[in-house]
């Protein structure tokens, strides 16, 4: 019988994040008709609570800067950060870290001409800059965005999810001492103006992760694409040459089977809020940050088109406190600052505090592995909280007390005992600690020794900024668990963003991007936005290939179908 269809594209984007608005906007860019659906009943995915960086080596934006950097400095920092190809397996294949390194200036340029405006992150370090390549100033953001030119897709954003205000990544590491340091209270005054002038002249403006997800989509609507809402793809079509043809969408009102007739672009996220796949993959429930249609739907269909997994263990992993909602709040700078460490449940240290945030979280799994150490305890001093911005306590400390993951003791060994560990391992910890403080070395894990470790710390504290003694009380422990900025692991892919299956071979017809994929980026986090950055390299990539691709690539027409009746 003749396959019937209920609508058809050129090519239809799963997904309406950073991964997934880049492709749309790339293949209507390329005179591709273009349709973007979305699980959930608003579009922006989990780029919209995100701090919205993209970390892009050798990008425009940095070299009309006058900051230096190349091809081979990228590539060479990616070998360093990330290890050898051999050593991660084909996520982090030689041709995808070339293809995301030379896609970087195309992909910033095209948006930039749609009218997205881009600002470095001039002061912002790569998370490994002692390492080959290393350098300072390849992440780039957008200047906050007026959420009321979007109209009436204003109301359908995931605008709720971002940060109400003009916030920018350059501005959190100095807002963070905003009440003890010259150059924070400079950097909040700033915010506070900035923020004011938006009011004044009658505009919203949204800033960080918001601000880019506005300003795609923004581009998105203004080039004519629809996001349909409330519509997950359920499931693949494939012809009998087994290239994917289209796929079935559910929607409010039953399945739409929509015909793609060169490519279905999957950028839907990972499985985060799958806590199923979390327990069986992570081996825990799952403390994440990532939006809640983070349920792998997008993976699960692509698996069962024939699309490898890889690095389905591995996560974006980051120190979290856990919310009374059951929500999650990442935490950076808290962590970084002086008069601050870390311990397992025992009362001992076992990492760097100050180093990435993937990095304390992979220890603080290992470490529990042997030790309890999940949840593990914040501990800090009088004068961290006299000090720094601490996040969680100031959204809900009273409550996060009642619930027990705040504590406080006027001394060390009595904050032991409130958090259960032993009071003589505790002081002996902090004794230590204070005396590396004192010498402004950390001989056993070597906090403040980098500049991303100095990113977020305090430079009137010397010898070392990133170390200031435990000595005042009363003190302060606060719970800390594995959370994540997503999953890592998902659909493997090639350098164009091609879908592989189990033995290597290309799926025709089927790309995908961001969190939906296996990262580039393999175990690792090399510099901020490393998520986001990849997500749009490679929606970029996929749509430039599919609308590229020969006419013998691209799929018949509906009229040419019903010559062969495809199966599914």
């Amino acid at each position: 019988m003749t396959r019937t269809w209920d609508r058809e594209v050129d090519v239809l984007v799963a997904g309406s994040g950073a991964a997934g608005l880049t492709a749309a906007i790339t293949a209507a860019d390329a005179g591709l008709d273009t349709l973007v659906v979305e699980s959930t009943d608003r579009w922006g995915g989990t780029t919209m609570r995100s701090g919205g960086g993209l970390w892009m080596p050798n990008n425009p934006v940095m070299r009309r800067l006058g900051i230096a950097d190349s091809r081979d400095e990228a590539l060479t920092y990616l070998e360093a950060a990330i290890g050898p190809v051999t050593s991660i397996g084909p996520a982090s294949s030689q041709a995808r870290r070339e293809a995301f390194v030379d896609a970087v200036a195309p992909v910033v340029d095209l948006l930039e001409r749609h009218g997205v405006r881009w600002i470095s992150g001039k002061d912002y370090p790569d998370y490994y800059p002692d390492r080959a390549g290393g350098k300072i100033g390849r992440s780039i953001e957008v200047v906050p965005f007026d959420a009321k030119r979007l109209g009436d897709w204003k109301a359908t954003s995931r605008i709720k999810d971002a940060i109400p205000i003009p916030m920018r990544n350059g501005d959190v590491w100095l807002l963070s001492r905003a009440w003890s340091t010259p150059s924070g209270f400079i950097a909040g005054a700033k915010l506070v103006f900035r923020t004011l002038g938006g009011l004044i002249t009658g505009r919203t403006l949204v800033g960080m992760g918001g601000g880019l997800m506005l300003s795609l989509g923004f581009v998105v609507k203004s080039q004519g694409t629809e996001i349909l809402l409330n519509s997950p793809v359920t499931e693949l079509v494939k012809d009998d040459d087994g290239r994917v043809i289209g796929a079935v969408v559910g929607t409010p009102d039953g399945p739409v089977r929509i015909r793609a007739r060169r490519a279905v672009v999957l950028g839907a996220g990972g499985f985060a809020r799958n806590s199923e796949w979390r327990e069986r993959y992570h081996g825990i429930p799952g403390y994440t940050s990532a939006a809640e249609g983070d349920l792998g739907t997008a993976i699960e269909v692509g698996r069962a088109a024939g699309g490898a997994l890889a690095l389905m263990d591995d996560a974006w992993w980051g120190a979290s406190v856990p919310l009374p909602d059951g929500e999650t709040l990442f935490v950076l700078n808290e962590r970084s600052d002086p008069f601050s460490i870390v311990v397992d449940q025992r009362g001992e240290r076992y990492l760097n505090e100050s180093e990435s945030y993937i990095d304390f979280g992979h220890h603080l799994l290992e470490r529990d592995r042997t030790t309890p150490a999940n949840p593990s305890w914040l501990v800090v001093d009088k004068r961290h909280r006299q000090r720094y911005m601490f996040a969680a306590l100031l959204m809900g400390g009273k409550k996060l007390r009642e619930l027990g993951t705040v504590v406080s003791a006027p001394t060390i060994e009595e904050l032991a005992t409130r958090i259960g560990a032993d009071p003589a391992t505790l002081r002996a910890t902090v004794d230590r600690f204070n005396g590396f403080a004192r010498t402004g070395v950390d001989e056993d894990f070597g906090r403040g020794r980098t500049a991303y470790d100095r990113y977020y710390s305090d430079p009137r504290v010397k010898p070392n900024p990133n170390l200031g003694p435990l000595e005042k009380g009363p003190f302060t422990a606060v719970k800390l668990v594995p959370g994540d900025l997503g999953t890592k692991g998902g659909l493997l892919t090639d350098e164009h963003a091609r879908v592989l299956d189990d033995e290597g071979r290309v799926i025709p017809g089927l790309y995908a991007a961001g969190n939906t994929t296996a990262s580039v980026m393999g175990r690792t986090y090399p510099g901020p936005g490393s998520t986001i950055g990849p997500a749009a390299v490679f929606g970029y990539l996929a749509a430039k290939h599919a609308a590229h691709a020969s006419d013998v690539d691209a799929a018949p027409t509906v009229s040419q179908q019903k010559e062969k009746e495809p199966l599914a």
